[in-house]
C-alpha cells in the first residue's frame, strides 16, 4: 500500500536536501519511492517553487505532473485565482477527498508552508523506518504534516522522528 506523507522543514534548502537523502535510500532499497514533489518559498517572495522529482527516479504508481499540479494550484495558488476557476475544479478536487486530501489539510499545508519554509511530499512504500530515521537524522524535518497511514503507523512515524 503507497503512503503518501508531507514533511515541513523550516528552512527554503530543508526539503531539496531531504529529497536527496530520500533519493539515495529508494537505490538503496531501504523504500519503494513511486512520487515525490518539493515546495520551497524563499524568504521575500510572493509565491513558492514546486518541483516534481524527476521521472527518473519515480516508480510504477507514480502521481505525475498533473496531479502534483492540481494539489499545488489548489494550496498556493487557487485564492489568488479566485472562485471562477475554483469552481471549475471543484470536481477534480472532489476526488482528492478519497485519499485524505479534503480542505483541512489544503488549509494546514497552506498555513504552515509560508516565506522562509520548504514542505516534502512523498509518495512511498514497503519503508524502513528505523534506516530512513537514520538517514534522515541531520536534516530533522519540523512537522510531519499529514499521511494517509493508520493511525498506529502514523504514531510510530511520529515517535520514529521525535527523538
Amino acid at each position: 500500500m503507497a503512503t503518501l506523507t508531507v514533511w515541513r522543514f523550516d528552512s527554503p534548502e530543508g526539503a531539496d536536501e531531504a529529497s536527496r537523502t530520500l533519493q539515495e535510500l529508494a537505490r538503496q532499497d531501504l523504500l519503494v519511492l513511486h512520487d515525490a514533489a518539493t515546495v520551497t518559498w524563499e524568504r521575500g517572495k510572493k509565491k513558492p517553487r514546486t518541483r516534481q522529482l524527476a521521472p527518473s527516479t519515480t516508480g510504477a504508481g507514480a502521481l505525475g505532473g498533473s496531479f502534483w499540479g492540481l494539489l499545488f494550484g489548489m494550496i498556493f495558488f487557487m485564492p489568488l485565482l479566485g472562485a471562477a476557476i475554483g469552481a471549475a475544479t471543484g470536481a477534480m478536487a472532489g476526488s482528492l477527498n478519497d485519499v485524505g486530501i479534503d480542505d483541512s489539510f489544503i488549509n494546514k499545508v497552506r498555513d504552515q508552508v509560508t516565506p522562509g519554509t520548504s514542505a516534502l511530499f512523498v509518495l512511498s512504500s514497503d519503508t524502513v523506518i528505523d534506516k530512513v530515521h537514520a538517514a534522515f537524522s541531520g536534516l530533522r524535518p519540523a512537522e510531519l504534516l499529514f499521511t494517509n497511514l493508520s493511525t498506529e503507523q502514523e504514531a510510530a512515524l511520529r515517535d520514529v522522528f521525535a527523538d
